[in-house]
């Protein structure tokens, strides 16, 4: 019987922010919101809140328009 407190084996989900998609961590690009921009963390070490995309071109094009329905109301 395998012990249920164990992680091993454990494969975390996230949801991509462009198209709501779940996937393996993985499987996604992790980025960070700087106020500079977006940030890609490819090595997933930034000390700072992760955002994650897919991998397919349209979300990664679409960063930019999620980029400003996401802080339109934000700015002063």
């Amino acid at each position: 019987m395998p012990n249920m407190n164990s992680k091993a084996g454990h494969i975390p989900i996230r949801t991509c922010v462009v198209c709501k998609r779940k996937s393996a961590q993985s499987e996604l690009l992790s980025f960070v919101m700087l106020p500079s921009g977006i940030a890609f963390d490819p090595a997933r070490r930034l000390p700072a809140r992760k955002q994650y995309v897919c991998q397919k071109w349209d979300c990664v094009s679409g960063l930019a328009k999620w980029r400003k329905k996401r802080h339109k109301g934000s700015r002063s």
